[in-house]
């Protein structure tokens, strides 16, 4: 299990947190029209999949217009976001946001990556996704990982970037 902290408080999590070097974990995760995306749907791309606790905390908003931001003219990178929260929160805060480079994921139905050090296994968000990001090469190959060391905390966005 990988680890992490809320406010201080020490979180494990459901598994190892994926590093460089591994392939992007398997995914089956709803999208906002409510279909699916898979490994499959990102062969090819340069992807910059982050994970997060709740769209409606304001960390986690941050996080996703940061990274919708920095990425607005990068047409050559797939920015995927991932939580626990339904599609239909994912699309109105997407909407209210102006966020339009992004797919928005939801784990609610498979919980596909839960096991992959991202699910918090304890502490007040148990059962939720810790924060972290995850680049990633054309060919599904980690080129950049990052579990925040606290969820309240951002993760490192240059850094991230520099992944691709």
């Amino acid at each position: 299990m990988s680890n992490t902290k809320l406010g201080g408080t020490p979180i494990t999590t459901k598994g190892e947190f994926p590093k460089v070097g591994e392939q992007l974990p398997a995914i089956r995760l709803i999208k906002s029209d409510l279909s699916e995306l898979t490994n499959e749907d990102l062969k090819g791309k340069k992807v910059v999949f982050n994970v997060f606790p709740s769209v409606d905390t304001d960390v986690c908003a941050m996080q996703l217009g940061t990274f919708s931001n920095k990425l607005k003219d990068r047409e050559d990178v797939v920015l995927v976001f991932a939580s626990m929260d339904l599609p239909f929160a994912l699309k109105r805060f997407c909407g209210d946001k102006g966020i339009e480079n992004a797919v928005t994921t939801s784990d609610f139905r498979h919980k596909s990556i839960a096991n992959n050090g991202i699910e918090m296994a304890d502490g007040a968000l148990a059962g939720l996704y810790a924060r972290g990001v995850m680049v990633t090469d054309e060919n599904g190959t980690i080129t950049y990982s990052e579990l925040c060391n606290d969820i309240v905390d951002e993760p490192n966005y240059e850094a991230a970037l520099k992944g691709l």
